[in-house]
């Protein structure tokens, strides 16, 4: 027998690494598993998982570039070209979601808080801090970034849209935040109201969306769709809230889903609502900037589907290999957020200077475009998760008590507000 014969084949070395690999994989899903409290919620956390990373999956595949006369990166998007989009949309805004579970998991995390002692100030304070590092770590990295990529040719018009996109995400933070803390006036709603104590909110949003949309929406200011900002994104945490104080069972929620998808369906089909759940380039009416009934309707139904699916995805979620991705997202929730933009436009920009690139640096208007950029989505994933294992600091508490930590901070203030200044257009 020659030596040749004993040596192994190559198919069977990848073969031992892809077993090992795997295995190793398991032992890191059944440790993740084994170290979760048995009184954690898992369907809430999936819930969430499922929430934030529609976020992600809907800019990349509902958003684009186009390359302009002199080579620099536009936004575009496929919704100017293909109606059938709008469906899509759908399915990936799921603020709806994220607000519901937010609600929920803020009452348990406030009344958990007042039974150890400690003030609803403290507690607001604690929840702040950790929605506000994260989009200061961003803005404050884009700020010190934005010289240098000018410096090394990249346009000043690329930048500005890179820009762009990390601010389209971020108002979502402000939002939330200015909801959370209005969470113990929404505990003492549901304990008077129960699950009921939405439905001003609701009303509210179809007052104001009358008065901009009908008759007498030409005597009516511009500004007044953004009554409806607080109302429109409030409405799915109250319903979270009143879920988590234990006011909406299984009978709300067949009403919410009922009652959501009747009206979704009404708004579309009678009152000639636009169909897509995000802004159109070119189109006077957005669903989402601010949330019009559509987005209440929609979220009044996901809504209730979640609280009814509630039992059958926490049993899905005592399995090692589904709940250990639910949890890695979780913890990476603001990185996800903050930085998914910045993975896809890291991509384009160095894809700008090659020249058009299908499904990266060339207009979403062709079928082929749709093709491309599918097979991008694991490109944009994988530098979001490299840049997210560094730019994971940033959700870390700070350091208190030193002269230099309060120095960073105060640098770090400073850069975004630099930030914030060019990216809304004022620089």
């Amino acid at each position: 027998m020659t030596s040749t014969a004993l040596a192994p084949r190559p198919e069977d070395t990848k073969a031992r690494a892809g077993s090992k690999a795997l295995g190793a994989l398991r032992r890191t899903a059944t440790s993740i598993d084994s170290r979760t409290p048995q009184h954690r919620d898992r369907a809430i956390d999936g819930l969430r998982a499922l929430a934030l990373l529609a976020v992600p999956i809907g800019h990349w595949l509902l958003g684009g570039f186009r390359l302009d006369g002199e080579g620099a990166l536009r936004n575009a998007s496929p919704l100017s070209t293909f109606e059938f989009f709008a469906p899509m949309s759908w399915v990936l805004q799921m603020l709806g979601i994220f607000f519901l579970v937010g609600g929920y998991a803020s009452v348990l995390s406030y009344r958990r808080s007042l039974a150890r002692g400690e003030s609803a100030g403290r507690w607001l304070r604690g929840r702040v801090a950790r929605l506000g590092r994260p989009v200061l770590g961003v803005t404050a990295v884009w700020a010190a970034l934005i010289p240098v990529l000018y410096a090394l040719g990249v346009p000043s018009t690329t930048l500005h849209t890179g820009a762009t996109l990390v601010i389209q995400p971020l108002w979502f933070v402000g939002v939330y935040t200015v909801i959370t803390a209005l969470t113990p006036y929404c505990v003492k709603a549901a304990e008077r109201m129960g699950a009921w104590a939405a439905a001003p909110l609701l009303g509210t949003v179809a007052v104001v969306d009358f008065l901009r949309y009908g008759p007498y929406a030409a005597d009516m200011p511009s500004w007044l769709s953004v009554l409806n900002i607080l109302p429109g994104w409030m409405f799915a945490y109250q319903l979270g809230v009143s879920w988590g104080e234990k006011k909406i069972g299984k009978r709300g929620a067949w009403l919410l889903l009922a009652g959501g998808t009747a009206l979704f369906a009404a708004l579309l089909l009678a009152f000639h609502y636009p169909a897509s759940m995000v802004g159109v380039p070119g189109e006077a009416r957005t669903n989402s900037h601010p949330p019009s009934l559509l987005v209440l309707a929609l979220a009044a139904a996901q809504s209730g589907a979640a609280i009814l699916l509630r039992d059958r995805i926490g049993k899905l979620l005592r399995r090692p290999a589904l709940w250990a991705p639910v949890v890695i997202i979780n913890l990476s929730a603001m990185t996800i957020l903050c930085w998914h933009q910045t993975a896809m436009f890291g991509a384009a920009t160095l894809g700008s200077f090659f020249g058009p690139i299908g499904g990266l640096t060339t207009a979403p208007e062709t079928l082929g475009w749709i093709a491309a950029r599918i097979a991008w989505l694991p490109v944009f994933a994988g530098l979001l998760v490299a840049i997210g294992a560094w730019a994971r600091r940033f959700e870390a508490p700070w350091a208190v008590g030193s002269r230099a930590a309060r120095m960073r901070r105060v640098a770090a203030g400073l850069l975004a507000a630099g930030f914030a200044v060019f990216a809304l257009g004022l620089a």
